[in-house]
């Protein structure tokens, strides 16, 4: 077991799992078992598969919120994916509370933050902070799929995404 020096206090871990004695000593003959963690009853366990959410189409490509307040009861943030065909692309927004996480799961994109173009290949990570005037586009010949996470929450769902651009009215960009 881990201990610190004298007069310090022991790491969380170690707190933990050590038995009652005053100093603390090596655990003695079978003790009980210490929850290290738990999960609050009222929050379960999601699993959501892609093909159960449908499609948001109104700002670009296919988007599915897969966990999110309203179906998994997250309190952090929400995550899903977006698939963009070659030439979509999903219309400049930002997020005033919220920094936006994107992995390119497949394909290629080009991510315009705030009027700067920024490539992005399979395998890329990009965090884009709060603020962050933003847009993805699929330039390529073949599909993207990009999976995305944003929190915090917005103190209001209404609150937590502005658009920038009209997609519907936009033309390319």
């Amino acid at each position: 077991m881990k201990t610190t020096s004298a007069g310090s206090v022991p790491d969380a871990p170690a707190t933990a799992l050590m038995n009652s004695t005053a100093d603390g000593a090596a655990l003695a003959g079978s003790p009980e078992r210490v929850a290290v963690h738990s999960r609050p009853e009222d929050r379960p366990i999601v699993l959501v598969q892609v093909s159960e959410v449908s499609p948001d189409r109104r700002r670009g490509g296919e988007i599915r919120t897969l966990l999110s307040p309203r179906n998994a009861g997250c309190v952090s943030g929400f995550s899903g994916v977006a698939l963009l065909e070659p030439g979509e692309w999903i219309a400049e927004h930002y997020h005033p509370y919220s920094e936006e996480f994107l992995f390119v799961a497949d394909g290629s994109a080009t991510a315009d933050l705030d009027d700067e173009p920024m490539e992005l290949a399979t395998g890329a990570a990009l965090l884009i902070p709060p603020g962050t005037r933003h847009r993805v586009r699929n330039t390529g010949t073949d599909p993207v799929r990009i999976v995305f996470h944003l929190g915090p929450l917005a103190p209001r769902p209404e609150l937590g995404h502005v658009d920038t651009e009209n997609r519907d009215q936009t033309g390319r960009p």
